[in-house]
């Protein structure tokens, strides 16, 4: 990795564990060492001042954090081709508010020195939605359709999205006169030093909304419960998430709406394990059938099938079933069923039984012809102790 692409928790010098306030307060630290206003000229500064902030955009935004993490550069930058996703550019806050509000607090004092904050009047994604999703073992192996409510923000059907009650509009703030921001003085030992700061009024939109809707309280948007269709896909395991587009809480001035992510549970069943898109099963058969062979009637996924158990089958013995088990994500062809029998041995004999039995084994003998392993078993016994 080159000089400006080094490790973003490096730049930062924080872990990879680091928890969002330790990387905020980093941050923090490291802008106001290297921010340009207070180097003027200084390229090396004004160099590191910019890999601070690249590292704090990808860093502080949960969803660019996690594609780091499992890609590294190549999962945020699109020039290394094929990533998870892109660098930007610019600031977008993450999941620890606006970073105008770092930069306001750090050099807010310093005349001059107003900062670079987001423009809240423009488009902003809606946030994204969870949901959970239990089905069955068989369900996950066939698909399912189902009807999924959730609850997200939508565009307030009263306001239109506007906040302002009907027949009313936002009117310009009269404490910033529309700018968005005003200006304040602070007493320091060098004096009064001007500064600008955005408008507690209006928070930097330059509108107020005079006469609110009531139905959304001049929010905009309002919390809802929708029936959600969602195509559960054949394979799907249990664990994986589900991503429906557009489906999560609108957007803000015009933006996109967010995501849906459905957490798929499933539950167990009685017969089958699953291991990938195979299938295992155990299956008992009695010790005629074992000795003797014999046709015997195998569960899969698509029902029962017949399986021919070959003569002097050994208990623990597995027979693969080819293309009987789990359809796989996005093709055509499935895994396989593994089948492994175990020999039942009878209880509760007959007198009768049991004298049969007898008579059985000693017309067998312990040979090698019949019993190979018990016979190689006393062999090798005899060699440990006998040599």
């Amino acid at each position: 990795m080159a000089e400006k692409d080094r490790d973003y928790y490096e730049v930062l010098g924080v872990q990879k564990s680091a928890s969002e306030d330790e990387i905020k307060k980093a941050f923090k630290k490291l802008a106001r060492k290297y921010h340009p206003d207070l180097h003027p000229d200084d390229k090396e500064c004004e160099e590191k001042f910019k890999e601070v902030n690249k590292a704090y955009e990808i860093l502080s935004d949960p969803q660019k954090r996690q594609r780091y993490d499992q890609f590294g550069q190549a999962g945020v930058d699109p020039s290394y081709g094929g990533g998870a996703g892109g660098f930007s550019g610019g600031f977008s806050g993450g999941g620890f508010g606006d970073v105008g509000d770092i930069f306001e607090d750090l050099f807010g004092a310093f005349g001059g020195m107003r900062s670079t904050r987001s423009n809240p009047n423009a488009p902003r994604r809606g946030q994204d939605v969870t949901a959970n999703v239990n089905i069955s073992f068989m369900e996950a192996c066939e698909g399912k359709k189902q009807n999924l409510k959730v609850y997200h923000m939508e565009k307030c059907s009263e306001c239109g999205g506007s906040g302002a009650e009907k027949g009313s509009a936002p009117v310009t703030c009269p404490d910033c006169h529309g700018q968005g921001y005003i200006k304040v003085g602070q007493r320091t030992a060098f004096g009064v030093i001007s500064s600008t700061k955005t408008c507690p009024k209006c928070g930097g939109k330059g509108t107020v909304i005079s006469n609110p809707c009531q139905k959304c309280g001049g929010a905009g948007r309002t919390r809802v419960q929708k029936e959600i269709n969602l195509d559960i896909p054949a394979g799907i395991d249990d664990g994986q998430i589900l991503r429906v587009g557009g489906q999560g809480d609108a957007g803000l001035n015009g933006g996109p709406s967010g995501d849906l992510h459905v957490n798929v549970s499933v539950r167990p069943h009685p017969l089958f394990i699953r291991n990938g898109f195979d299938v295992n099963c155990d299956i008992p058969i009695t010790y005629t059938q074992a000795v003797l062979g014999a046709e015997i009637t195998v569960p899969t996924i698509d029902g029962n099938v017949k399986y021919n158990v070959p003569e002097g089958t050994q208990t623990g013995t597995v027979f693969r079933l080819k293309g009987k088990g789990i359809k796989k994500l996005g093709r055509s062809d499935r895994g396989d069923q593994y089948v492994k029998v175990n020999i039942e041995v009878p209880k509760n004999l007959t007198s009768k039984q049991k004298e049969l039995l007898k008579e059985y084994e000693a017309s067998m003998g312990a040979t090698e012809k019949h019993y190979a392993k018990r016979q190689s078993f006393f062999e090798k016994f005899k060699e440990k102790f006998n040599s």
